[in-house]
């Protein structure tokens, strides 16, 4: 597991530099690492070199890991990727942060399912390039469910998280994180939700956070960069 913490490492100066390049401060950039596909032993390094923040897609996958990591220092979890409506209330006991609320539906659900007494992180998803097979609400929706998000108890809005379409490296992807960051700084400023808490921008993974961070992300999520490639 020595890889682990050495592709951290180097993830890290990876992030360092693009925020150098964007003129942004380094710690304006938040790193969530996925583990989806992975076992406890790897998130244990990754907690071993300093990581604190994980991300996952399947509640049973994750929960075990959760509980072998209990004994440890403060970990948040991030749920990332579509939200069934039939596991709502595991992630809302379960995890700290949503990246894949997409319909009112399932910000509703979350609101009334957390009983934690502190209110769950959530990111409205947007399906930024239109793709028919990929979760997320259109960006012309994107406003109105964000204002009604923000007024939900249990919940708190923090921002927009997308997955642009693949391309043909980094550089494609970049139209799509620009017109998040549009997005995302038209929603903040309209009025309909509280800008003090509306500023996570959730997008760029492993082969394209430069450019994400170039476009204005605050939060990367990066799995195969620090773990290697999954089974």
């Amino acid at each position: 597991m020595n890889h682990i913490a050495a592709n951290l490492a180097g993830v890290h100066r990876r992030l360092q530099a693009a925020c150098a390049r964007a003129g942004r401060p380094s710690g304006g950039v938040r790193l969530v690492a996925v583990t989806k596909g992975f076992g406890a032993a790897a998130v244990a390094a990754a907690v071993a070199a300093g990581q604190r923040e994980f991300g996952e897609s399947y509640v049973q996958e994750a929960v075990p890991k959760m509980q072998a990591l209990g004994a440890g220092p403060p970990l948040a979890w991030h749920f990332i990727g579509p939200v069934q409506s039939n596991k709502t209330r595991d992630i809302a006991a379960h995890f700290q942060w949503v990246h894949g609320v997409d319909r009112l539906k399932i910000g509703e659900r979350l609101s009334v399912q957390r009983q934690e007494p502190e209110p769950l992180d959530v990111c409205v998803q947007v399906n930024i390039s239109g793709e028919i097979s990929k979760s997320g609400c259109t960006p012309a929706d994107a406003p109105d469910l964000c204002a009604k998000l923000a007024r939900l108890p249990g919940i708190r809005l923090r921002g927009l998280m997308a997955i642009p379409a693949a391309g043909s490296g980094p550089e494609s992807a970049r139209p799509a994180f620009r017109r998040m960051r549009a997005l995302f700084e038209a929603i903040g400023q309209g009025g309909a939700v509280d800008p003090r808490l509306f500023d996570t921008l959730s997008m760029g993974m492993s082969a394209d956070i430069e450019v994400a961070i170039e476009e204005g992300a605050t939060l990367v999520r990066v799995g195969t960069a620090i773990f290697g490639s999954r089974e």
